[in-house]
């Protein structure tokens, strides 16, 4: 039977509640959905929906760094939006992060997100 391990860093924020940052078995790793803080100060980065999808893109790859991996090992991302107005602005950030690297991807508007946030970004990713 195969051992999930947790995953930390203190470069991307910790879990604000009873969850892991990412749990990792048999390569796969599953990452939760990350928000834009600023690990460095614990603070949510202000200004448009750009520069919060860029601090949660940033917070994702260091999970994912910290697994072992990198963004180009996502496969599946879901991304979840405060206002579906803004996909376009996330989507441009979304698309400098990934490069020519297209994971499958999922978004969905919600009601509200974790402490007010505007987008959070969740992400299944496979270590070859």
């Amino acid at each position: 039977m195969s051992e999930m391990s947790f995953v930390a860093t203190e470069k991307a924020p910790g879990a604000i509640g009873p969850y892991s940052q990412a749990v990792a078995v048999d390569g796969w790793v599953f990452c939760s959905g990350q928000i834009p803080i600023d690990p460095a100060t614990g603070e949510m980065v202000s200004g448009d929906i750009g520069a919060q999808t860029d601090q949660v893109l940033k917070n994702l790859a260091a999970v994912l760094e910290a697994a072992g991996g990198s963004l180009k090992n996502v496969l599946k991302t879901t991304v979840f939006l405060a206002d579906m107005g803004d996909f376009a602005g996330m989507n441009e950030v979304y698309a400098e992060h990934f490069g020519d690297h297209r994971p499958a991807r999922a978004a969905v508007a919600v009601r509200t997100l974790p402490k007010n946030v505007d987008v959070e970004i969740e992400a299944v990713a496979k270590l070859f």
